[in-house]
């Protein structure tokens, strides 16, 4: 009873600020989740103008008790910097109507999702960052991919360097690499990017290698791609005909040994990873996938998507790739991987591959976090990886995934203290992005209109 009052209180707390852009404000008596220094600041208030926060200080400092201010109570909720989904992948509107993509920023927006690097470009993706960055359309701020490189769109050296630069001039933030790749080719665009000062990142081409990938200036390795093909001796084995998706049926063959000086490589390049651990938990777990097709949030998405992934899933299915037998090892051998590489240092972001199969945009977030302490992270460093190192790795310390002084007032109130459960994450009270409230019965109103939207026939 008393939760439900405090979710009304601040609901009708909010009501008035829902889509006001005021242009400066007081959000008084809340705590602030600190995820540099891993404490909860009790009884602040912050200072918010202009989509910046302005100040953030202890309630006993508020000027004049706050006589003649315009303080918004927020009755003791925890503020959180919003989340950040680095490996997501945004609708194409090629025929130029753009309601897919922007249902995919409002499930986003509605997990406390307030950024993301989309991770399959398309030039249509421009035209709606710039439509989320003047305020024409509510949606989480983008890093946006070029078109991808791989083994099929890159015929030669030569066009791999030409496509870097057209990539780099149209005004993409960052280059995604698919499988595929020989060593000329890979070389080639890793030279250019280089040259030019775009980062890139994406699958392990398999002649390609992951030491290569990673010395010629990885900035991120998808999925913990590559790992597992490093440390197998015998590379005549490495046929995904027969050894399965991502290599999966030869993880008893693996070399442990051989982990450490892949560590110690991956830290030398400041290289980073993006596990998306949900993907393999969902794609190629042994969960069946008409589980999956059931779970609640498939309703926001056109039901030949999710029609799509049951007949992907499925086929491995019969195949009997997906036995539990198959697919126990290999998700253990991830898990240890992830946290061999996190206990290392090397630098974690969170991603949990959105939309693909059976992972709704921000929903899908929620999976990876859940599987993230499964695997021994803690509730800190979880969060760590989805704010204030995202920011990091776009070189953008404090500019935003923090809640501080000149940072961007992106951030979300949630009911209980994330440091002790993450679950409170998953139903913000409120969104805050760019200064703008959106309170829970908006979120809620956007969410049914996707459903209605996608209505089984």
């Amino acid at each position: 009873m008393k939760k439900n009052k405090l979710i009304f209180f601040l609901v009708g707390l909010f009501i008035s600020l829902v889509e006001v852009n005021a242009q400066e404000m007081v959000l008084g008596n809340v705590h602030v989740v600190d995820v540099e220094s891993g404490k909860i600041l009790e009884d602040r208030f912050l200072i918010l103008k202009d989509g910046v926060i302005m100040q953030v200080f202890p309630m006993s400092k508020l000027p004049n008790k706050g006589e003649g201010m315009n303080i918004t109570d927020g009755k003791g909720a925890f503020v959180v910097p919003g989340l950040a989904e680095m490996h997501a992948h945004l609708p194409a509107a090629t025929d130029g109507n753009t309601l897919l993509q922007e249902e995919t920023l409002w499930l986003y927006l509605t997990n406390g999702v307030l950024r993301i690097r989309s991770m399959l470009g398309h030039e249509s993706h421009l035209a709606l960052k710039k439509k989320v960055v003047s305020g024409e359309l509510a949606g989480p701020r983008m890093f946006i991919s070029g078109p991808s490189l791989n083994g099929t769109s890159v015929e030669s050296p030569q066009m791999g360097a030409q496509m870097v630069s057209s990539q780099k001039a149209a005004g993409y933030d960052h280059l995604k690499l698919h499988p595929g790749l020989d060593t000329p080719k890979f070389l080639a665009i890793a030279e250019t990017a280089n040259a030019v000062g775009i980062p890139y990142g994406g699958h392990i081409s398999l002649e390609v290698g992951l030491e290569t990938s990673i010395q010629n200036g990885y900035k991120s390795v998808e999925h913990m791609d590559g790992y597992l093909e490093a440390m197998i001796s015998d590379k005549s084995r490495l046929d995904p005909t027969i050894s399965g998706p991502f290599n999966m049926l030869l993880v008893g063959e693996t070399d442990q040994a051989k982990l450490p000086e892949l560590i110690k490589l991956t830290l030398k390049n400041k290289t980073w990873i993006a596990p998306t651990l949900t993907l393999f938990d969902r794609y190629f777990g042994y969960v069946p996938a008409d589980t999956f097709r059931l779970a609640p949030e498939m309703k926001y998405l056109p039901g030949i998507q999710i029609q799509q992934w049951v007949t992907q899933k499925k086929l491995l299915e019969n195949q009997g790739v997906l036995s539990e037998a198959n697919v126990q090892p290999y998700l253990k051998f991830r898990n240890e991987l992830f946290l061999s590489l996190h206990q290392a240092g090397v630098p974690m972001i969170m991603s949990s591959d959105s939309p693909q199969v059976f992972n709704v945009p921000g929903f899908s977030i929620h999976h990876e976090i859940e599987m993230m302490s499964k695997a021994g992270m803690s509730n800190l460093e979880i969060l760590r990886t989805g704010t204030i190192n995202p920011a990091l790795y776009f070189d953008q310390k404090g500019e935003w995934g923090v809640i501080k002084k000149g940072a961007a007032a992106d951030f979300i109130l949630v009911e209980k203290n994330p440091l002790e459960d993450l679950t409170t994450l998953k139903r913000p009270i409120t969104v805050v992005m760019g200064g703008k409230f959106y309170d829970r019965a908006r979120l809620d109103e956007e969410l049914k209109k996707i459903e209605m939207n996608h209505l089984r026939k």
